[in-house]
């Protein structure tokens, strides 16, 4: 694993503190009982278990935007997160095709929403390693670069319900729990879905019950292709970067083309 930027500043990324997995899993199965269960995401098996985690929230974050930034922080106050881990993907294995910002860009976006919160940190291990940006081999690496430390993935209830489609979903649960966050216009999670498809997955699976910002990154990238303010929308340092750069006005000029 190379160096991370935490905060905007650069540190050795081998050094992972959190409270062990391995010790966070042992005897813990009633915790993964309770989450499946759908009991509240403050239920005690399932806090005490993930109290003190790296939350990892991986994303394009084209641009990151305060949803995601409510989400991170709504995780890290329910479930005790020792730390939510910022990890912009490269190259998004679900969006093939699609034009994204480089991700140097991307990057430093994320870098700059972030800044000033110490729970925060952003990584470079998705940027720095070549091909697919695959959750599992992120995972993995952060597992490899810190053995004891428990890991919490964090997505939407919209990715939930896709997981079975992900590249290698029964590793994923052997190295990390989930977060579940609801996704405006998109269903409830099924809390049962895991338990059905990995009856034997150690994971746990914790849902939160908010917040629900209706906030997409699309109609951002079209709000500042066509000229019009994203402030409130995203961090202040996110919209002046993106003004200062003149991100997505490529695609308004192939609007009009």
């Amino acid at each position: 694993m190379g160096a991370e930027s935490v905060g905007g500043r650069v540190t050795d990324g081998a050094g992972l503190t959190s409270r062990g997995r391995t010790d966070a899993a042992a005897g813990t199965s009633a915790g993964r009982t309770d989450a499946a269960a759908g009991t509240s995401a403050e239920s005690a098996g399932v806090v005490d278990r993930l109290r003190g985690a790296t939350g990892v929230f991986g994303g394009t974050f084209d641009p990151i935007h305060l949803a995601h930034l409510a989400v991170a922080e709504a995780a890290r106050d329910t479930f005790g997160l020792a730390r939510v881990l910022f990890i912009p993907a490269a190259q998004p294995p679900h969006k093939p095709g699609r034009d994204i910002s480089p991700v140097e860009d991307r990057l430093a976006m994320v870098e700059a929403a972030v800044e000033g919160n110490p729970a925060f940190e952003v990584s470079r291990l998705e940027v720095e390693r070549s091909g697919p940006s695959y959750t599992v081999d992120t995972l993995a690496a952060l597992c490899d670069a810190g053995p004891r430390d428990h890991l919490a993935l964090i997505l939407s209830s919209e990715s939930y319900g896709e997981f079975a489609t992900w590249h290698e979903p029964r590793r994923i649960l052997d190295l990390a729990d989930l977060i579940v966050a609801p996704r405006v216009g998109y269903a409830d999670a099924d809390r049962e879905l895991i338990a059905r498809q990995y009856p034997d997955a150690p994971a746990a699976v914790a849902f939160m019950d908010g917040p629900r910002i209706r906030l997409s990154a699309s109609e951002i990238r079209q709000r500042a292709a066509e000229g019009r303010s994203v402030r409130y929308l995203v961090p202040d340092a996110v919209a002046a970067y993106i003004g200062d750069h003149g991100l997505y006005q490529q695609h308004r000029r192939d609007h009009r083309s």
